[in-house]
């Protein structure tokens, strides 16, 4: 068990271990003295304490201004716990404005998130799409546009501390803002103190990091989720930012690719089973009360063993199945499942990917907090804009 919410298991990975470990556990408590990874914890004090919040919760539709780690955890947290959540969020997290537009709704409260204060296309479709009207702004505390455009507007600003990265942010008022609007209690989210007395995560988290360099030390330089719940998209699509843009340099680095299943058993599984061995997996399901059930008069009886079937224990069944033949095919992959959608599951899975990657960037000796290459692009977009 990760956690009491959290079954992990691991087949495949081997290698001597052990002096890997050693350093990991080294770089793990030196982190977890930092202010970054402190502000997972519940100590981390919001800047939005002096804020109504009550009162925002009036609103019935939110929309999200943000790119990447602006909007990514919000969007996570939003689909992960859906069932829970009652409110209508809209995410413009890319420039196309079309689509948009009609899903504008009146009465909705604005929440414009920039880390920089000067993010393009946060910019841009604020420009084009938000009001002057029922909007907050979350940005660093410094000489920047969305700052000096929430003054003119009079509107509230909370600052984004400047030692929390984007891609890091889904635990500080980036996501925890948005959380509560939902309707969720943002200290059921964050659990580190309880987390790092746990000895099984700890053991966990240290062993994912010396596998995946086990793997990376034998050219599997490919991270494939095999994703079992349609809640779980988005969390793996903000998984996907925090590892790619992470790590992604020096020539380094891991290609996270997210596949939803059991849809890509018709698609890429045959790739994944017999391609080339380049690739270490990742199995992840949600347990699911979902009891829409195999209709019995429908079945044929060729087909009986269907019958009282619901759709979820056929989806775990298929799970079950795809593990065994990577098993019998000696593939190495980890498989997560977690036994209730909860703030506490969703929040331990945000620490554990978030440490890992920490921990991952120091061992390959690559800063998992940068993507210099990134700002190249906005810079020559800029420039590209001005001429």
């Amino acid at each position: 068990m990760l956690t009491k919410n959290i079954r992990l298991v691991r087949y495949g990975a081997s290698g001597n271990k052990k002096k890997i470990r050693t350093k990991v556990l080294n770089n793990l408590n030196r982190h977890l003295k930092g202010k970054l990874v402190q502000s997972f914890s519940k100590d981390y004090k919001y800047n939005f304490n002096n804020l109504n919040v009550k009162n925002l919760r009036k609103y019935n539709n939110y929309n999200i201004f943000g790119m990447g780690g602006s909007s990514l955890g919000a969007k996570a947290i939003y689909q992960f716990m859906k069932p829970k959540v009652k409110k209508d969020f809209l995410f413009l997290d890319n420039l196309n404005s079309r689509k948009n537009l009609k899903k504008i709704k009146t009465k909705t409260l604005n929440i414009i998130i920039s880390k920089s204060g000067n993010t393009l296309e946060t910019i841009s479709n604020f420009s084009a799409l938000g009001g002057r009207k029922n909007n907050i702004f979350i940005c660093e505390n410094n000489n920047n546009y969305i700052r000096h455009l929430a003054k003119k507007l009079g509107c509230f600003i909370i600052n984004h501390e400047n030692y929390i990265g984007g891609r890091y942010s889904v635990l500080s008022e980036v996501g925890m803002l948005p959380a509560i609007l939902m309707g969720l209690k943002p200290q059921k989210f964050k659990n580190l103190k309880n987390l790092i007395k746990n000895q099984n995560f700890i053991n966990s988290l240290v062993d994912s990091v010396a596998s995946t360099i086990f793997f990376l030390k034998n050219k599997r330089y490919n991270s494939i989720v095999l994703n079992y719940d349609e809640l779980s998209q988005e969390l793996f699509l903000w998984y996907q930012q925090l590892i790619a843009e992470s790590l992604g340099k020096k020539s380094r680095g891991i290609l996270p690719v997210i596949s939803n299943m059991p849809k890509d058993n018709h698609s890429l599984m045959q790739l994944y089973l017999d391609g080339p061995k380049n690739s270490f997996f990742t199995f992840f399901n949600v347990v699911d009360h979902d009891n829409t059930k195999i209709n019995n008069s429908k079945l044929l009886s060729t087909h009986k063993y269907l019958k009282n079937k619901n759709l979820y224990q056929i989806k775990y069944a298929q799970k079950v199945a795809t593990e065994n033949i990577f098993k019998k095919k000696d593939i190495p992959f980890r498989s997560f499942n977690v036994l209730r959608r909860s703030e506490e599951s969703l929040g331990e899975l945000f620490t554990f990917f978030m440490l890992e990657t920490i921990l991952l960037g120091e061992t390959i000796k690559v800063n998992p907090f940068d993507q210099p290459s990134v700002e190249l692009i906005k810079k020559e977009t800029n420039k590209i804009l001005k001429n």
